[in-house]
C-alpha cells in the first residue's frame, strides 16, 4: 500500500474503523459538526473505494461500506511516509526531533526503550 489519503479522506476511514461496517446515514453521524453534506460523503467513499480502502456491500437500495484496510497497516504505513520524506527514513531523527519540540517526555521515551528491549 502505498497511497496516502487526503485529510478529508482520512476522516471518513478513522469513522469505518471505528464502526466497522456502516451506511451513509451512521458515517455522517458519526462524523464531527458541522456535517458535511451527504452528496460529499458519498464522493469522498467512491474515491476510497477506487483507491481500494473501501468496500460495499449493496442490500437492494442501500449500501453498506466497510474499510478494506486496517488502520495498523494504514498507520505503519503513513509513520514509514512521513519518517522517509522529512528524516531521512531514520527513526531515530524523527524522535529526536520529537524530543528536541518537547512532543516526547522522558518518561516516555525510557517507556519506548522498555518496549524495544521487551520486543528483541
Amino acid at each position: 500500500m502505498q497511497k496516502i489519503l487526503t485529510k478529508a479522506e482520512e476522516q471518513i476511514m478513522q469513522v469505518l474503523w471505528k464502526l466497522d461496517k456502516a451506511f451513509l446515514r451512521e458515517i455522517i453521524d458519526a462524523l464531527p459538526e458541522p456535517k458535511p453534506h451527504n452528496n460529499t460523503v458519498a464522493t469522498i467513499i467512491k474515491i476510497l473505494i477506487e483507491k481500494e480502502f473501501v468496500a460495499v456491500n449493496v442490500f437492494g437500495r442501500m449500501h453498506q461500506y466497510y474499510p478494506l484496510v486496517a488502520k495498523e497497516a494504514y498507520t505503519k504505513n503513513s509513520m514509514k511516509t512521513l519518517v522517509k520524506g522529512y528524516f531521512e527514513g531514520s527513526f531515530s531523527n524523527a524522535v529526536s526531533f520529537m524530543v528536541k519540540e518537547k512532543n516526547l517526555s522522558i518518561e516516555e521515551l525510557e517507556l519506548l526503550l522498555k518496549q524495544l528491549k521487551k520486543n528483541k
